[in-house]
């Protein structure tokens, strides 16, 4: 019988319970269908440090070489240090990673080469029913050669590249604390950040897959909790921390405070658009804050407003040319990165930013950090649609609002705003408000609340 995916192949990736949901096995034909799918005529392959990653990344890698491809193997890394990879050596890559899932989960971020990713509408249909179609008839025959599996390290080639975009050797000193969460950030911080004008403190630097101190998700507070209180210990300028992948950061002034994802995508915009001399397309998804746009209006660029999820931030930097992308849950998009998302450069513009002026990040960031947010709340719903359909009846025909129905729907006023989606795996319907002071913020946000619970 042909295994069911349904559950295993997301919009953007591969992602389920090991092994439960998937195994080797599946891992085996998924390597032959990406190549099959890509045309891929050699592939490069990381993993990050969950327990099940090694063999799943292997047996990947078996399934590649029986179609006649050759695979290098960089072992493990950081997602944006395999989208290095796939960049600098021009081939079509494979993360296998959960990212923030708990340990009992793994999956695979797959692209082609130069770190363009593969989603449901550019290949993972494809791979989707390839692997279907041979868990029921069985793997496809070899080719008449076997590919080669070869081993190397970009470690040192990822953290040049990362701090050839970013100067940081004539910035004032600073202590940072960082949380790597016992993710992939304990693999690549140290040598990224290497004899730099830093006082490194490190947090969870052990690589664990199983989480031991608290989930890699920093967009969760309970997940901070740890790094602001280290940062008020340490009288530390900032902390940093990373995702299980390390593709995200997140960040926290020297006070503890969380610093809006919002306020680092404007900062690092301003930043991308003096290099590139105050002219550039800055892409944003629809939940990052009005100070965003309005930041980079500022500085002479264009600002573009897209969907949220990273296929669309992607393709829009292709078709636009940006030279950076934000999005409001911590992921940072470069031109000079292959269009792909890296925390650590973001992270890289934070430390650049404070170290080249004297006053304190919290200072710094007030200028991007504008209005009040609620932040996303998420609101379990039978019926979506007709929670959403409410939520138009109700808003429609008041006088001064405009609505917009680019990803869920969007209701805009003078002074506030506000952005309903459902979510594509869950009975979920996710609401991000924003207004110019806390109290209309508050209003706004209850009374959208009230009617996506009534």
């Amino acid at each position: 019988m042909a295994a069911d995916l349904s559950q295993l192949v997301k919009a953007y990736d591969v992602r389920g319970v090991v092994p439960d949901q998937w195994d080797e096995t599946l891992a085996e034909l998924f390597g032959a269908a990406f190549v099959r799918v890509t045309g891929a005529s050699a592939i490069v392959i990381g993993h990050d440090m969950r327990p099940s990653s090694p063999g799943l990344s292997r047996a990947f890698a078996r399934g590649a070489a029986t179609q006649g491809v050759d695979v290098t193997e960089i072992g493990l890394c950081s997602t944006d240090q395999l989208y290095y990879a796939s960049g600098a050596l021009s081939l079509p890559g494979a993360m296998f990673t959960a990212s923030h899932n708990p340990a009992q989960y793994n999956g695979i971020k797959m692209c082609r080469a130069g770190a363009a990713p593969v989603g449901q509408d550019t290949g993972l249909a494809e791979i989707r029913e390839l692997v279907e179609g041979w868990s029921e008839s069985g793997a496809p025959a070899p080719t008449a050669r076997t590919g080669v599996i070869t081993q190397r390290d970009t470690l040192e080639d990822y953290a040049a590249h990362l701090r050839s975009l970013v100067d940081l050797t004539s910035i004032r000193p600073l202590k940072v604390v960082v949380d790597a969460g016992n993710g992939m950030g304990g693999h690549t911080v140290p040598t990224v950040l290497a004899g730099l004008p830093l006082d490194v403190v490190p947090m969870y630097f052990e690589l664990d897959g199983t989480f031991p101190n608290h989930e890699a998700n920093p967009l969760d507070p309970a997940n901070i909790v740890d790094l602001q209180k280290r940062v008020r210990e340490e009288s530390a300028d900032l902390g940093i921390a990373f995702d299980g992948d390390a593709d995200r950061c997140f960040v926290v002034d020297e006070n503890g405070g969380p610093v809006s994802p919002s306020a680092i995508t404007a900062l690092v915009a301003s930043r991308e658009l003096a290099k590139h001399g105050g002219k550039g397309t800055v892409i944003h998804n629809l939940i990052t804050s009005w100070s965003v746009p309005e930041v980079v209006k500022e500085n002479g660029g264009t600002p573009v407003r897209t969907r949220v999820g990273h296929s669309f931030i992607k393709a829009e930097m292709a078709t636009t040319g940006a030279i950076f992308g934000g999005e409001h849950s911590a992921h940072y998009y470069f031109k000079d990165f292959w269009n792909a998302d890296t925390g650590m450069l973001a992270a890289l513009h934070v430390l650049a930013a404070l170290g080249g002026q004297d006053g304190p990040l919290s200072g710094l960031v007030a200028q991007y950090d504008r209005y009040a947010g609620s932040g996303e709340i998420n609101s379990t719903v039978a019926d979506q649609a007709g929670r959403l359909a409410a939520i138009k009846s109700a808003y429609e025909a008041r006088e001064g609002v405009e609505l917009d129905e680019l990803d869920g729907l969007t209701v805009t006023a003078a002074d506030w705003w506000f952005n309903v989606r459902p979510s594509n795996t869950e009975p979920l319907l996710r609401l991000n408000a924003e207004a110019r002071d806390e109290a209309t913020m508050a209003k706004v946000r209850d009374e959208a609340l009230a009617i996506i619970r009534g």
